[in-house]
């Protein structure tokens, strides 16, 4: 199919502080890995983050920008950690170059059910993956 440009007006430039999204998160699956607000997590950390990939958002403002609560915030932290994309040490964020994902290290496809976990499980993931 030959692409066309339908609005000429407004082709899109990248901008000063440089934010773009890979299209590889969606060819090589890590868009499918992701539940809603993991993916929300993402487009805000690329969306702000600086040409190394680098943020410094608080966990507050995030959860304001994003309206979710701290325990998601660090469920959805830690699934983008499991799955390469982020690399986390507060207060610091980096948004990671995509790596090609092996099988290996998939995750299940997240369920639309959202199933609950503790605080102490989510804590707990988060030491694993920390260490």
């Amino acid at each position: 199919m030959q692409k066309t440009i339908l609005n000429h007006d407004r082709i899109r430039k990248t901008p000063k502080q440089f934010s773009w999204i890979d299209g590889r998160f969606v060819r090589d699956g890590y868009l499918q890995k992701c539940n809603h607000s993991a993916a929300a997590l993402y487009l805000f950390l690329v969306t702000v983050a600086d040409t190394n990939g680098l943020s410094f958002y608080g966990d507050t403002s995030i959860c304001k920008q994003l309206s979710m609560d701290g325990c998601l915030l660090a469920e959805s932290r830690l699934l983008l950690i499991q799955l390469h994309l982020i690399a986390y040490r507060k207060p610091l964020y980096q948004v990671l170059d995509l790596a090609p994902i092996k099988q290996k290290e998939m995750l299940p496809r997240n369920s639309s059910s959202g199933s609950m976990r503790s605080v102490g499980q989510i804590l707990n993931q988060l030491r694993e993956v920390a260490s």
